[in-house]
């Protein structure tokens, strides 16, 4: 979470978050106008890009190099791209299309999606649980839970009554969260299995458009936020306590006259019982725009980030204890003519355990519609071996060295 790209009517730039004062601009590009999808590969020099002007093409560049990798072209507008160090997954209204990272194949398409207009979809960022989420119904909040290493669906998810507006991996790819279109719940899966862990209520008074659902890294906290000025941040506690008999505490007297109660209510309200409010919440200074937030570690202190679409990034404070209101720090101006500054986010990386070619598994022999010729077959990582990097170079995806990923996560 220390990496920000933005899209612009002239072009994008990516940013590097080294401290709360020091917001690095890492690239600037004026190339493509009009773009509204660029993603990045963690801290990596490869970045994704699609613009107004072409918005059924793919267009994947190494942009330290300044060279482009690739690109692909859709049978209609990309509406999202996701990536994790071994998958690419581009989300169009209709069909999603799984792409192996490492030569750019076509591994895998899922056709006949249910109407999906926003490309709401969700990668897990470990490789290792590669799962895709998807909205597997237009008018019910059921999530399709797909494995992207094995390339198979792993399980249907009913996760709300409503269709769905939000979905969100840990850093893990062990939970799921999800939001649907009314706001008022937030709900936490267990992944692969799809059990409820737990049951956030955001609010009762209106409905709302949640925007942005994001773990911590730690899956510690979540945080939502929406069309409204208020960003909610739950605290993932554990709802039910594993020892076989609790202490006679007073509280634990009381909880169970309240579950007891719940058998002679009426569901709607016996669930309520079991939904807990923010644990912490932040007042932003302007409402109705779209917004992303994240919660990540900055100078060993946890820190909540909004970007806003007026193209600023405000930086909170977050107290892990008591929660509460959270305290403004910073503000950045992200559309300002910022002088490039010397990449510093690989400082920020611990090496790896082992190369990034080392983690791609075996390449599927699925013929790729790319229009960038001459990579190998194999993309040099056939069964995973450890090739050095001259190897492969001539492949399209060659990226400079193992920094430029972050460390995998056990």
């Amino acid at each position: 979470c220390s990496s920000l790209a933005i899209g612009t009517t002239t072009g994008y730039k990516l940013f590097s978050l080294s401290s709360v004062e020091q917001l690095d601009q890492v690239h600037e590009s004026n190339e493509i106008p009009d773009v509204y999808i660029v993603e990045r590969l963690f801290s990596s020099s490869l970045v994704v890009v699609v613009s107004h002007a072409k918005p059924q093409q793919m267009n994947v560049y190494h942009f330290k190099k300044g060279t482009e990798i690739c690109n692909y072209s859709y049978s209609s507008n990309i509406l999202s791209i996701r990536l994790n160090r071994q998958r690419l997954v581009v989300c169009l209204e209709e069909s999603i299309y799984i792409h192996n990272i490492k030569d750019m194949k076509l591994l895998n398409t899922i056709v006949d999606t249910p109407p999906n207009t926003t490309g709401l979809c969700a990668l897990s960022i470990n490789h290792a649980n590669s799962y895709l989420a998807y909205p597997g119904s237009a008018t019910s909040g059921e999530i399709a839970l797909y494995d992207g290493n094995t390339l198979k669906t792993a399980c249907t998810i009913p996760a709300h009554d409503g269709p769905l507006a939000a979905l969100a991996f840990n850093s893990t790819g062990s939970k799921l969260a999800s939001a649907s279109e009314k706001g008022t719940v937030i709900r936490v899966f267990s992944i692969p299995g799809g059990q409820k862990l737990y049951e956030f209520r955001r609010g009762m008074k209106r409905y709302v458009n949640i925007s942005s659902l994001v773990f911590s890294m730690d899956s510690q906290f979540l945080c939502a936020s929406s069309n409204t000025e208020t960003v909610h941040i739950f605290k993932l506690e554990h709802l039910t306590d594993s020892r076989p008999e609790e202490p006679p505490t007073w509280s634990g007297y009381m909880g169970k006259m309240f579950q007891a109660a719940t058998n002679y209510l009426p569901a709607q309200v016996s669930g309520m019982m079991n939904q807990d409010r923010a644990f912490a919440t932040v007042r932003l200074n302007i409402s109705g725009q779209r917004n992303i937030c994240t919660l990540s570690t900055i100078q060993k202190l946890p820190r909540l980030l909004v970007t806003t679409s007026d193209g600023h990034l405000y930086i909170y404070n977050l107290d892990p204890q008591d929660g509460g209101e959270c305290v403004l720090i910073k503000k950045h101006s992200l559309l300002g003519s910022g002088k490039v500054e010397e990449n510093k986010e690989n400082d920020l990386q611990p090496p790896l355990p082992q190369s990034y070619a080392a983690t791609v598994a075996r390449q599927s022999t699925v013929p790729s519609t790319s229009t960038m010729p001459g990579y190998s077959e194999d993309g040099g990582a056939l069964r995973g071996e450890i090739i050095p990097e001259h190897e492969f170079a001539t492949g399209p995806v060659c990226l400079d060295d193992e920094n430029e990923f972050p460390p995998v996560s056990i």
